[in-house]
């Protein structure tokens, strides 16, 4: 039998009925972007694939109770905000800061490669320095492409809040690309 795997609350309710291979569609689908959100949000790889193996987890278990009154993804990405925000509460008790890992390989593409992983590799700095609501705001809107509303129902904050954090996160890393510009010129 084939399934429309595009439909998650379909695969949601596969899942609720004990049908596994839902999660394992589920997974395949949103995985690599669990990982990166994950991964955006602490800066390190082996961190963020366990939270994407803790979300998935999550996912399974509440499957049964799971209403679809959002996106789903707006739901998953709460799951993994909240697993990040927890490792880093853990991290911050246990005096174990996260190191970013930001020279990992960036695939070549036209232009001068080593110069283009250098480039990438100081915004993944300036993103990760920016004070945890600003960088989880970016991360969300940049790279997971949620709107402002989509924001606040992953995070719980308000809208304003939203609004007020992407403000001051854009301005915080236009500031910090400016100082890098000069330096490389």
């Amino acid at each position: 039998m084939t399934y429309d795997t595009s439909n998650d609350a379909e695969l949601m309710a596969r899942l609720a009925t004990g049908e596994m291979s839902a999660l394992g569609e589920l997974a395949r689908k949103h995985q690599t972007n669990v990982l990166e959100l994950a991964f955006r949000t602490l800066g390190a790889w082996d961190v963020a694939e366990d939270i994407a193996q803790e979300t998935f987890l999550r996912v399974h278990r509440a499957a049964k109770s799971y209403q679809p009154t959002a996106r789903f993804t707006t739901w998953l990405y709460r799951i993994v905000i909240n697993l990040c925000l927890d490792e880093q509460r853990k991290r911050a008790k246990a005096c174990v800061p996260l190191e970013p890992e930001i020279y990992e390989q960036l695939p070549a593409s036209n232009g001068n490669a080593a110069e283009q992983q250098e480039i990438a590799a100081f915004v993944r700095a300036a993103i990760y320095a920016l004070p945890e609501r600003q960088r989880l705001a970016v991360v969300l809107h940049r790279y997971n492409g949620l709107n402002h509303v989509e924001i606040s129902e992953a995070t719980g904050w308000t809208q304003s809040a939203i609004e007020s954090l992407l403000v001051r996160a854009y301005a915080n890393l236009r500031s910090k690309l400016v100082k890098m510009k000069n330096i490389l010129e």
